[in-house]
């Protein structure tokens, strides 16, 4: 049975997209610890991150920093965090997060609560600094 991941990257399911090319697709977490949290994943069902292709996994990091740097441009924040944890969904991802402290990359924090509207505009404020990827 596909991945939930699998299933947005179809169109199965909704979501707020952010980038998207041949391999690699990113939108926001419908769950997020910040506004304007990302989730970046290979097109490609694999469980584990580590388990990628070097190529998948290399092409990966590079998608993400290209989200990341629109992301910074994007929303007021000092950094953009990285993580990966790979225990929730079977499909490999990576988060990126806005931060401004160590904290508000804490998964045990609440999710916010936000309205479409809000996602709606989170999702065009980070692809107006998106190049063609």
């Amino acid at each position: 049975m596909p991945s939930i991941f699998s299933r947005i990257v179809n169109g199965e399911i909704p979501c707020y997209k952010i980038a998207e090319n041949d391999h690699y697709f990113a939108f926001l977490d419908a769950f997020p610890l910040k506004k304007g949290h990302v989730l970046v994943i290979p097109k490609v069902e694999v469980d584990y991150i580590f388990d990628l292709d070097d190529n998948v996994y290399c092409g990966l990091m590079e998608f993400a920093k290209v989200v990341a740097i629109a992301m910074k441009k994007a929303i007021s924040c000092e950094r953009i965090a990285i993580s990966v944890m790979g225990l929730e969904v079977p499909h490999a991802h990576v988060h990126l997060i806005p931060m401004n402290t160590t904290s508000d990359v804490n998964f045990s924090n609440s999710k916010l609560k936000l309205e479409p509207e809000e996602f709606l505009t989170n999702a065009a404020q980070i692809r107006a600094h998106i190049p063609q990827v």
